[in-house]
């Protein structure tokens, strides 16, 4: 696909190329990824500035989001990308391997910089979500500022680079500047900025921003940071599809496979009927989601990837002070969700029953609304209480998934509408939000993609 960006997004990767070290504050949804990949590019291959680019990610993130988008655009595909994730051994490997991006989790920040020690070999940077690098007690943060002045590229990506306060912006800049603009040391900046609270036991446990101090502060910082809103910025229709690509286990992917092989090859040969494909198709859905029905209708959990990926976003939509309603498609998804979120402190959880439910929504009073898209298609006005829709599984049913959509995506909405979903890489899920797109007949995409699918595994068997 050719890469036509918005006057907005050509703004940000001009300021990438011209200032060495930036943040980049946009809101969810304005395309930081493509932004900073074409800043990347004509970095490497036009102006020969960088040599080895370090991205560092959410693990989610890490394993799929950065690849998938560098294969959408025609001038970007050419970016050779090396994932050090998994394993030591793995992730050893894949630093060795010849590539223009290398992409790591967060959490393995500290072990990378103690690999290489005084060998540090990436002269860019790119800190996906920087406000998981807020704490200057953490040890990321730590071990990342120590090889941080020999980089001669940073560039820093987050829609919420202050989710708890103007304090969370000290550790983030100073990865950036190294403590010009707010102080060499914490300890500094909170006391020329902050009044310290009411003492407990000769502790301050809660400091207050002086008059003035968030414009002096960010005052000082607007010459290496750029923040945007989406609803401000964003030139595209009022409801954005959003696809978060989700990377299976290797023992989740075989056991997937192996699913599909053992019940592919059970059908005859020629056409399917529409209900053994309606039957395949469903089993693999289930799986794709993490967990499957036996022939008893006991629950079997196969993996958490999608449930990882969505606790992320999750986190992601939480920092910025965002709720969002949740489309689960089978009942075993809804039960692990609630169990997954109810690790998650104070976050109101509700599942969509009554017309209380949707006031509660509407007032602001719940955070993640679970519902299914055959119980909150119609008839429901959801869009006082928020502007994102996650959809954990999907459904064939296109009348269903725009009905649903609209529960947000209505008159008298007041923001951007932002549709993510959670596609598991390489299983039926492409198959459906393909068929989405096109607004096929659901029973024809599923004969059909299933068709191809049999002719794959087939070829494979042969090849």
């Amino acid at each position: 696909m050719i890469y036509s960006p918005h006057p907005y997004q050509k703004y940000c990767i001009d300021r990438i190329i011209a200032t060495d070290k930036l943040g980049l504050f946009l809101d969810m949804g304005l395309g930081k990824t493509s932004i900073v990949l074409s800043a990347i590019k004509d970095l490497k291959y036009n102006r020969f500035d960088v040599s080895k680019v370090l991205v560092i990610a959410p693990k989610k993130v890490a394993e799929g989001t950065w690849s998938k988008e560098k294969d959408k655009w025609e001038h970007t595909e050419c970016l050779r990308v090396s994932r050090v994730l998994g394993s030591e051994k793995k992730r050893v490997k894949a630093l060795y391997e010849t590539a223009d991006i290398y992409i790591i989790n967060r959490e393995n920040v500290t072990w990378l910089v103690d690999f290489y020690r005084n060998d540090w070999p990436f002269d860019m940077v790119v800190i996906d979500e920087s406000s998981s690098f807020k704490s200057h007690k953490a040890k990321r943060f730590k071990a990342l500022s120590s090889v941080t002045p020999r980089v001669k590229r940073i560039v820093e990506l987050t829609g919420t680079p202050s989710p708890n306060g103007l304090n969370d912006l000290w550790a983030q800049l100073y990865l950036l500047d190294d403590g010009e603009r707010l102080g060499k040391r914490y300890s500094g900046f909170k006391e020329r900025y902050f009044d310290a609270g009411p003492r407990i036991n000769g502790v301050v446990y809660k400091y207050s921003p002086k008059y003035g101090a968030e414009e002096a502060i960010l005052s000082r910082i607007s010459d290496i940071c750029i923040s945007m809103k989406a609803k401000d910025y964003l030139q595209l229709p009022d409801c954005i599809e959003h696809e978060i690509p989700v990377i299976l286990s290797d023992k989740a992917r075989k056991s997937y496979h192996e699913l599909e092989k053992q019940m592919v090859m059970e059908l005859p040969d020629g056409e399917l009927s529409v209900s053994s494909a309606a039957a395949l198709s469903n089993k693999l859905l289930q799986l794709a989601n993490g967990a499957v029905y036996s022939e008893d209708k006991e629950v079997h959990e196969v993996h958490s990837s999608k449930i990882e990926a969505f606790l992320e976003l999750v986190e992601s939509l939480r920092a910025s002070g965002k709720g969002a309603l949740v489309f689960y498609n089978y009942r075993h998804d809804l039960m692990r969700i609630v169990k997954a979120l109810s690790k998650c402190k104070d976050l109101r959880v509700r599942e969509l029953k009554t017309q209380k439910d949707q006031d509660d929504w509407n007032n602001g009073e719940i955070d993640i609304l679970l519902a299914h898209p055959a119980s909150a298609a119609y008839g429901l006005n959801l869009q006082e209480g928020g502007n994102h829709v996650i959809w954990f599984g999907l459904t064939w049913n296109y009348e269903q998934y725009t009905q649903a959509n609209k529960r947000l995506h209505r008159q008298g909405q007041s923001e951007k509408v932002i549709v993510h979903h959670l596609i598991s890489q390489d299983t039926r899920d492409e198959d459906v939000i393909a068929a989405l797109k096109q607004k096929e007949n659901v029973q024809e995409a599923v004969m059909e993609s299933l068709k191809a699918r049999i002719k794959k595994i087939r070829e494979g068997e042969h090849g």
